[in-house]
């Protein structure tokens, strides 16, 4: 695979504005007093939480992405909210309890204003304007720091905003959403960055599928609703990815000429070289490119196929490391073949990624390079975090020597 050169480094971050909280509206007004416990485990012993931001259009995989971490972390993939009962789209709270291991906060409840207040305006959910970025870095540094916050809810079934609840500091913070990337100071705040990057084609076809065949909306109602959405998407969302640590990129397949429905799929992990406690995930022999064809003997493919590459290059002047999957698998177990030719996926023992993707083989994606990708950066965000804690302890183990 040739260089990866795919994006310039003239990209600018006119979305990320200075002065960004004197334009945006407040919601500390809010006429809420009751708050009510909904979090995980404080964090360990003087260790600050860490922080992962997961950025993405809507349906593009963060929940997805939320589970097969669950999973990962010792949740099972079965991350729950707390139950509240107040008839949310997810029962009772956005906020995703994983074991004692993590928190995942939805970035929906800072939006500043609700449904009727975006619709009155004017406003898109992804329009700065309709949340409160300075709650947001409050709060966000508040549970880095240990202290626990009393977070707004979003209600995505009535579209208005419910009591607060009380979120205590956890080992490890995920936010998630459109804007965890956007304003500077919430940036400065993440250890790890991700944003999963799906194409226009896919997600056309993706919404059709699901909107189409699960809710029974027409081929031009999903369009003018992506149509709608695009604008901001493009201003607000999407340039968040040059500052992405990981970037899951979602590309129609070039195996199958003209393949238009989404099905099967080439997807590229972009991984930024020289961030801190991260080491990029290469095929066969680190910094080398290289174009793998498996399918024979030892791996099952039927029609078209699946082909690996791994390259290197730049993604928004940013020197980045790739490595693609085209195709999908026909037997899951087969797997271990490919992970025994890829290295620092972060692993604690032979066939960890196999094994997750057959526990998980019913989430969508699994049988191919979403899915895959997924889980890899799971298990470097569990060695990230193990990292820095063991980092901690050696600090605060070196200052008791030196008293």
């Amino acid at each position: 695979m040739a260089a990866f050169t795919a994006h310039s480094s003239a990209a600018t971050s006119h979305h990320s504005p200075a002065g960004t909280a004197a334009i945006l509206l407040r919601s500390r007004s809010r006429p809420y007093s009751t708050s009510r416990v909904s979090c995980s485990s404080a964090a360990a012993d003087k260790n600050k939480t860490v922080v992962i931001g997961l950025a993405a259009d809507s349906g593009c995989g963060k929940s997805t992405f939320v589970r097969r971490l669950a999973g990962v972390l010792g949740g099972g993939g079965g991350a729950a909210p707390p139950a509240r009962g107040s008839g949310n789209f997810f029962p009772g709270s956005n906020t995703l309890v994983v074991g004692d291991a993590a928190t995942v906060v939805c970035l929906d409840d800072y939006h500043s204003l609700d449904r009727a207040g975006r619709k009155a305006r004017g406003l898109t959910a992804l329009d700065p304007r309709a949340n409160d970025f300075d709650l947001m870095y409050e709060q966000v540094r508040a549970l880095k720091e240990g202290r626990a916050v009393d977070k707004p809810v979003y209600n995505h079934f009535t579209g208005r905003l419910d009591p607060p609840e009380r979120v205590a500091p956890p080992k490890i913070l995920v936010i998630e959403g459109l804007h965890p990337m956007y304003d500077e100071r919430v940036r400065d705040l993440l250890d790890f960055s991700i944003y999963l990057d799906i194409s226009d084609e896919v997600k056309f076809a993706w919404k059709i599928q699901r909107d189409m065949a699960e809710r029974g909306h027409s081929l031009e109602s999903i369009k003018a609703s992506i149509d709608a959405r695009k604008p901001d998407f493009e201003a607000y969302v999407d340039p968040q990815k040059q500052y992405a640590d990981a970037v899951i990129e979602v590309l129609p397949t070039q195996l199958i000429p003209d393949e238009e429905e989404g099905k099967v799929l080439r997807v590229r992990l972009i991984m930024k070289e020289g961030v801190r406690h991260f080491a990029p995930v290469y095929l066969f022999d680190e910094g080398s490119t290289i174009t793998w064809i498996p399918c024979g003997r030892k791996l099952s493919c039927s029609y078209p196929g699946i082909k690996f590459a791994y390259g290197f290059g730049a993604y928004y002047g940013h020197e980045v490391s790739v490595l693609e999957m085209d195709g999908q698998f026909d037997k899951l177990d087969e797997l271990i073949y490919v992970e025994t030719h890829l290295s620092n996926v972060s692993s604690r023992f032979y066939g960890e990624v196999t094994q997750q993707m057959l526990t998980h083989a019913g989430f969508p994606g699994s049988s191919n390079g979403t899915g895959l990708f997924q889980t890899i950066l799971g298990l470097k965000i569990r060695d990230l975090y193990e990292q820095i804690v063991a980092e901690r302890a050696a600090a605060v183990t070196a200052d008791a020597i030196n008293v």
